[in-house]
């Protein structure tokens, strides 16, 4: 999970990183030239220009043409430096836009880990809904991933099986049951958001789900789930075979994530 976390965000990096002016500019006037240069020598080859008379006056009209010229390629290379410097100010924009969602999202994910830590169940739902709305709404794959981590490791926080029915048990039973409404809520949505196809709005194909360690304690829906790019592991996960998973069509996928279903 690592190294796929590291490419996202070198990629990020790179996608906003800016060039100096004078680079961008040098370039410019080397790609104008360059592209000047082979207009000019494509119409001399396609007029069969032999050469130039050398003996030739030049007379008013040439230098009034001349001075036009001139005014063309000042007024050209003026339009190339505006050119450059407009597109520097569109991608500073949006490096600007982007830093500015990042600053919401982190706003708005210490927010839903604040509800996911609460002694409340209704909070903790709160906080799930949250922090898969967030993942929703990342502006890059890497605050997406964040998102999708904090629920996983919420899965794997240690697992407490129900103490039973027994009246002297009861306020543990009813904290059981709450828990086990957090985490097959988690379990619902990544479902949910594995199954919508890869490249669509509030999909998570692609992104690394660790439940390593995890039980599943219910049945869970995982119907239509692809689970086919991205990290995934299953590794030392215990429980019932989610739902959309036959063990014969799942079986080399189970062996590769390290589930061992229950039943």
């Amino acid at each position: 999970m690592t190294v796929s976390r590291k490419s996202r965000s070198a990629q990020n990096d790179r996608e906003s990183r800016l060039w100096k002016v004078g680079w961008a500019l040098g370039l410019a006037f080397a790609a104008a030239v360059v592209v000047a240069g082979g207009i000019f020598y494509g119409l001399v080859v396609l007029l069969d220009f032999k050469e130039i008379d050398s003996t030739a006056k030049l007379d008013a009209k040439t230098l009034f043409d001349l001075v036009k010229l001139s005014f063309g390629v000042v007024a050209g290379a003026g339009a190339l430096v505006a050119l450059v410097v407009a597109y520097r100010r569109q991608r500073v924009d949006e490096a600007g836009a982007h830093r500015e969602a990042t600053r919401l999202h982190t706003e708005r994910f210490s927010q839903a880990v604040d509800k996911l830590g609460s002694d409340s169940p209704a909070v903790r739902l709160g906080g799930v809904h949250a922090l898969a709305g967030l993942a929703d709404d990342a502006p890059d794959d890497s605050l997406r991933q964040t998102c999708i981590d904090v629920l996983c490791a919420y899965l794997q926080l240690p697992f407490t099986s129900d103490p039973g029915g027994d009246p002297a048990h009861q306020e543990e039973h009813h904290r059981y049951l709450a828990n086990r409404k957090v985490r097959h809520t988690i379990l619902r949505l990544i479902g949910d958001h594995y199954r919508r196809p890869k490249g669509t709005p509030r999909s998570w194909q692609g992104c690394d789900l660790d439940l390593t360690g995890v039980t599943i304690d219910g049945d869970i829906d995982f119907t239509g789930a692809v689970f086919s790019s991205g990290q995934v592991s299953f590794n030392g996960a215990v429980g019932r075979l989610p739902m959309g998973f036959s063990l014969l069509s799942a079986l080399p996928f189970l062996r590769r994530s390290g589930f061992l279903p229950l039943g």
